[in-house]
């Protein structure tokens, strides 16, 4: 396995998307169902190439021809945090989490740690679904690009305060922002042109972007 694939964390949110799924997982993607996210699989008519999870929210029978990582059900990490530390394990630059947002709140804000948890360790990481991208950005510039007329919003994560720039046209512009975890400043800005970067020089943010597929 070569550290260029990407690796597809398949998570078990009842918002989930057969189609979207089909559509987002390519043929050289490296796939792992976290329990209940081998449904969404197979609806969608994906092979993964590892199965992992305690399986108290996946009732039916599991394949004898795929690996599978058993997890005990009284346990410190979710099924999906076990699965990003596999990635990690398996050197994977890439992870991208599908259906880890929607259903309970307290699922999707884990699955946003578990993103977290991945680009500490210098992986690229997002979830995705038909309606948002979600990913951590640490300090550096990250460049978004032909996102013109896209919402967005950013807002620090794990940290008490983060501070932002966006270079290229927002419609809120953000110079050396000091935006605190309680006061949602960094929420609904848009792109007004294709391409802008957001800085990051202190701190940690989520960035959230509407329909980005």
């Amino acid at each position: 396995m070569g550290k260029t694939m990407r690796c597809i964390i398949i998570c078990g949110s009842p918002d989930c998307s057969s189609d979207f799924i089909r559509k987002t997982v390519t043929d050289g993607d490296f796939v792992m169902c976290a329990d209940s996210g081998y449904g969404h699989a197979l609806n969608a008519g994906v092979k993964p190439d590892l199965l992992v999870g305690d399986f108290d929210s996946y009732p039916g029978d599991r394949p004898d021809d795929i690996p599978t990582i058993t997890l005990n059900t009284h346990k410190d990490d979710s099924d999906s945090m076990h699965c990003a530390a596999v990635a990690v394990e398996k050197g994977f630059d890439e992870v991208v989490l599908l259906g880890a947002l929607g259903g309970r709140s307290d699922h999707s804000f884990s699955n946003l740690c578990v993103l977290m948890y991945l680009a500490e360790r210098g992986v690229k990481a997002s979830a995705l679904s038909e309606n948002e991208y979600v990913t951590v950005l640490t300090e550096g510039e990250h460049e978004i690009k032909n996102q013109k007329g896209k919402t967005f919003s950013v807002f620090p994560f794990g940290c008490d305060e983060a501070v932002v720039t966006y270079t290229g046209d927002v419609e809120y512009p953000a110079d050396n922002l000091r935006m605190k975890t309680s006061d949602g400043i960094g929420l609904s800005n848009i792109f007004n042109s294709g391409d802008v970067s957001i800085i990051v020089s202190g701190g940690i943010c989520l960035l959230f972007i509407e329909t980005l597929m």
